[in-house]
């Protein structure tokens, strides 16, 4: 079925892939796409594609998040940069280095259990925010992923939090 925005989305059911979608196929629910336009257009592209792969900024792969809104309880998506180790996921809530967090930050600190998409496989994990050494060790990951995480934390006097999926 072509992705629609006036349409409910279907969603995979954590734990299979796309091939296994018999089930998941009766799986509706509605998922709020972002109101900035760049993410928004690679959403779509994403859920048209049925796959994050081959999707990618600044020439860098991505996952795409599925978080539930702090206040509003809405399921949201959030693509960011692919950042894995062992099966793990990291998401960096960088903004650019702006001043403020992302407002997924929030949703996430609320509402830690989300759904991760990398190519298209869909599992259900629970966020986790680091600190201390551990964070310090998936800081370095994350930067040598994307290089720019660096210059962002150098432009804000926010220490940018970051969150490992597992």
């Amino acid at each position: 079925m072509p992705y629609s925005p006036r349409k409910p989305i279907r969603t995979h059911v954590a734990g299979i892939g796309r091939r296994a979608s018999v089930f998941a196929r009766h799986v509706t629910e509605h998922i709020e796409l972002s109101p900035t336009g760049w993410v928004r257009e690679q959403t779509e592209r994403i859920l048209r594609q049925g796959t994050t792969d081959g999707i990618e900024v600044l020439d860098r792969p991505i996952v795409l998040v599925t978080t539930t809104g702090a206040r509003s309880g809405k399921k949201r998506y959030v693509p960011l940069m692919r950042v894995e180790k062992d099966g793990r996921y990291l998401m960096v809530a960088s903004k650019g280095g702006d001043p403020a967090h992302p407002s997924w930050y929030f949703n996430v600190k609320s509402n830690p259990s989300v759904t991760l998409q990398d190519g298209d496989k869909v599992v259900a994990v629970l966020a986790r925010e680091l600190d201390g050494a551990e964070r310090d060790e998936w800081w370095q990951l994350a930067v040598d992923a994307f290089p720019p995480y660096a210059d962002y934390q150098t432009k804000t006097t926010r220490r940018i939090p970051i969150f490992v999926l597992e």
